[in-house]
């Protein structure tokens, strides 16, 4: 059988796929991510005379390159440019209590991938779960019979005490896993507040210290002073100016007013400085306005000048002194 013009054919095949790429530096081409970077230098004068065909031309160039490297592979390569990570590394996970215990004391012990999830069950002679559906630490509650200590109450009930002891181990171990997590979370957090604690509590220091100076009788004058202490800085008074304008002072002396006539300042009255409804009554009742404007309480000038008498009292005491006057003219 000739099989010459079969082969002619794969070869012109071949040649027309691989076709040889001539450039000054040669290209870096990653079959794994499909990728051609072309190191050469633009050639100015092409890019500016047709700037189309100069784009198509270095098109052409990569993508006969790439075919070169992939032909006649199926399946693409590893890659070889090394790309960055979209997120930063993970951190390592803390060390549970006892992990820190069992590294400090150098205890080997078994690692989660190396515990199985399955173990050996002698009387069914097959592997079952450790844990969970059908778990071996669920044996004593769903075995049909279960030996009762001779010790035990009349009451107990084996299947109720295995689940109790199984139910206070979940509890501990969850316990025990949140105690992990909040000290995890603790040691995550203490690294970046340990400055602002430091320096909250060196705040702190310089108030007190700051306190003490000035307990003394002479406000700390005449104290002895600690190598690098640093001066107290009093408070500063700022006072105004002595010569402003007329309006500001116009405008500050309406606001003194307005503060000493406001109604906050009025509802501070207490109680015993507001009158009581009577002595409004009476005040009412017995006030009267003379023609200059005056408020004359009428009650109380009567009673004062007939001696608690009364009024009637009062007028004929006038009356007859007004007699006793004309009488004696006469």
């Amino acid at each position: 059988m000739d099989v010459s013009n079969i082969l002619a054919d794969h070869a012109e095949k071949t040649n027309s796929t691989q076709l040889q790429v001539e450039t000054d530096n040669p290209l870096d081409v990653d079959a794994g991510f499909l990728t051609v970077t072309d190191p050469n230098p633009i050639d100015v004068e092409s890019y500016e005379s047709s700037l189309e065909s100069h784009l198509l031309s270095i098109a052409r160039t990569g993508t006969q390159a790439l075919f070169n490297s992939l032909w006649p592979l199926a399946q693409l390569p590893a890659p070889t440019i090394q790309l960055p990570r979209a997120k930063p590394l993970p951190k390592p996970k803390p060390l549970t209590k006892w992990e820190q215990f069992a590294k400090a004391k150098g205890i080997q012990g078994k690692s989660k991938e190396k515990r199985m999830k399955k173990v050996w069950d002698e009387e069914k002679q097959e592997w079952v779960n450790r844990w969970g559906k059908d778990g071996k630490n669920k044996q004593i509650e769903e075995q049909w019979i279960t030996e009762v200590p001779m010790n035990a109450d009349i009451d107990f009930d084996p299947k109720k005490a295995a689940r109790d002891e199984r139910q206070a181990r979940v509890a501990k171990n969850t316990k025990q896993h949140e105690a992990n997590v909040a000290r995890a979370k603790k040691a995550g957090t203490s690294a970046a507040s340990s400055n602002t604690e430091r320096e909250a509590h060196k705040k702190e220091l310089d108030r007190t210290l700051a306190m003490s100076r000035t307990s003394t009788a002479s406000m700390g004058k005449f104290d002895r002073k600690l190598d690098g202490e640093k001066k107290m800085k009093g408070i500063k008074r700022k006072f105004n100016a002595t010569e402003g304008s007329v309006s500001a002072e116009a405008k500050a002396s309406l606001e003194v007013l307005s503060k000493m006539n406001s109604d906050a300042r009025k509802s501070r009255i207490t109680e015993a400085q507001r009158p009581s409804k009577k002595s409004r009554t009476s005040q009412s009742a017995g006030e009267a306005k003379d023609p200059e404007g005056s408020v004359l309480n009428v009650r109380k000038a009567v009673r004062f000048a007939s001696k608690g008498r009364g009024g009637v009292a009062l007028g004929r005491e006038r009356a007859k002194g007004a007699g006793a006057r004309k009488g004696g003219r006469r």
